[in-house]
């Protein structure tokens, strides 16, 4: 299978992977022909990337990060808390999350479970579903990004739990901002990105109150938009006046905003995204956090087509790992003329050859 921009596909194409809602219910299942309609309904929903059966590939596997039922049970998990918050208003109930915490830690450690047990860098573009709200979706990826760096980077369990629960609730402030603000397709008014802002002094003021949360927890929430140089916000802090755990979620949050599917704007491939971090490595981020991200991330996923430094095109066939951006490519075009048998090209192994750019139109 090969992975294609959604808006490329041409009807009659078949679909290679599933598509779930957030709740884990099947939409579109593996196999089906995809026709103009289902195609334009995928596209109105947010779906920038499909994959596609192809002839060439067939042996390609795209593998979720975490299983679909873990992501459905931490989304509704997501959902509950989060309503009910939104309910009860920031000061109608002070202790909302009292009788949650012990279900946050166990998302977490079974996200660990399963992180730590695959030991291969991931990619959530294989993960191919629809959302009715993204506040959920990218809260649960941000805590997944967070805990791989946090393993990347050798935290104990004890902080990699607060990681994690920090990073699911880190824009629960978002809940006190109105839906018209925060569900607007088109850009914020200067008003209404401060109102936007002030998520995260709404979360802050919400999570601090709650007895049985670390306070580390609520600072996630709090700094999570603030930048090494200062320029952040809320409070413009710079460096080592920044927790840690700010730092971290600011980096996996960065990358998961660009890199997810939004019905108003298209997403950012994993590489994109990664060089956005890296543009602000050192002035914004922390560059040892960047290195780790990189390390835990794949930059070129299972199914992309790539062009090479070679003048030849091919499809992403597995990873090397330890060389996120060396995968085995299938070559299946040398400058430009379409190769009648198709051959595996080890960039771990040939060093000569580099990827220099990626097709997503199909062809």
């Amino acid at each position: 299978m090969k992975l294609v921009n959604t808006n490329l596909i041409t009807p009659g194409e078949i679909l290679a992977q599933t598509v779930h809602n957030d709740n884990g219910v099947v939409l579109i299942r593996e196999g089906v022909t995809l026709t103009e309609k289902i195609l334009a309904r995928l596209i109105k929903q947010g779906i920038t990337y499909l994959y596609i059966k192809d002839k060439f590939t067939n042996d390609i596997k795209a593998e979720p990060v975490i299983s679909n039922k873990l992501r459905s049970d931490a989304t509704k998990m997501m959902k509950d808390i989060f309503y009910e918050i939104q309910e009860n208003g920031l000061v109608g109930r002070a202790f909302i999350l009292d009788n949650s915490k012990k279900k946050l830690s166990i998302v977490v450690n079974q996200i660990l479970e399963e992180i730590q047990s695959n030991k291969k860098s991931f990619s959530l573009l294989t993960d191919i579903f629809i959302t009715d709200n993204y506040v959920f979706q990218h809260s649960l990826n941000v805590a997944i990004y967070s805990l791989a760096i946090g393993v990347e980077l050798n935290y104990s369990s004890k902080m990699l739990t607060e990681i994690g629960i920090g990073a699911m609730l880190h824009d629960i402030g978002k809940m006190f901002i109105s839906p018209e603000i925060l569900n607007k397709p088109g850009r914020l008014s200067e008003e209404e990105y401060e109102t936007m802002k002030s998520h995260t002094v709404l979360g802050f003021e919400f999570l601090r109150k709650q007895a049985d949360l670390p306070t580390v927890v609520s600072h996630c929430a709090y700094q999570h938009h603030e930048r090494l140089d200062g320029s952040g916000y809320p409070r413009g802090i710079k460096d080592d006046e920044i927790h840690p755990y700010g730092k971290l979620i600011g980096i996996a949050d960065v990358f998961d905003a660009v890199t997810s599917n939004r019905v108003y704007r298209e997403a950012m491939l994993p590489h994109e995204g990664l060089e956005i971090l890296y543009a602000g490595a050192v002035r914004l981020f922390d560059k040892n956090m960047v290195e780790a991200f990189k390390n835990s991330i794949i930059i070129y996923p299972n199914g992309i087509t790539v062009l090479l430094s070679n003048k030849s095109e091919g499809i992403v066939v597995r990873q090397n790992e330890n060389l996120c951006d060396r995968p085995v490519i299938r070559v299946m075009k040398e400058n430009t003329y379409t190769l009648s048998t198709p051959y595996d090209l080890d960039l771990g192994k040939v060093t000569n050859v580099t990827i220099v750019d990626v097709n997503l139109d199909g062809n």
